[in-house]
């Protein structure tokens, strides 16, 4: 075998033009590989998503309840305590919570809360603090900046 007589593995390649519907002797004569009857056998035989037959479909059977704002953010609460891995005097910022891996996602922003003790001087700079956190930081001569 040579680079002149290489061709395909027998069966792996199929004419992209073959004609359908073209009689007996094409071998896709009839229904042209659409079966017998049914929608998919029509034209237009594609189906939207979602639709059951013409029954009514499980979205519309379904209560809708409540109301989904469509702006609404999500904030990721970490409370002081965890701040004591930080040294003293250290400026903590979204991406040093990430490296430390206290979070993995900050999503819309991060809010710090007044939860646990602290006990070092902390530079914070965060989305939000709640007034307990912001207490507590400026309590041990700490700063806290809103981003």
């Amino acid at each position: 075998m040579d680079l002149s007589n290489l061709q395909p593995a027998e069966g792996s390649k199929h004419s992209d033009n073959f004609r359908r519907g073209r009689g007996h002797g094409s071998g896709n004569g009839k229904t042209a590989g659409k079966g017998h009857k049914g929608q998919k056998a029509r034209s237009g035989g594609s189906i939207r998503l979602g639709f059951e037959g013409g029954q009514m479909p499980l979205y519309r059977r379904l209560p809708k309840r409540g109301f989904k704002n469509r702006n609404t953010k999500e904030i990721v609460g970490i409370n002081v305590s965890y701040l004591e891995r930080f040294d003293n005097g250290a400026t903590v910022t979204v991406e040093s919570l990430i490296e430390s891996g206290i979070i993995k996602n900050p999503r819309d922003g991060v809010k710090i809360l007044g939860g646990g003790e602290l006990t070092k001087k902390l530079n914070v700079k965060a989305n939000a603090f709640s007034a307990s956190a912001k207490e507590k930081i400026e309590a041990l001569g700490g700063t806290v900046e809103v981003i």
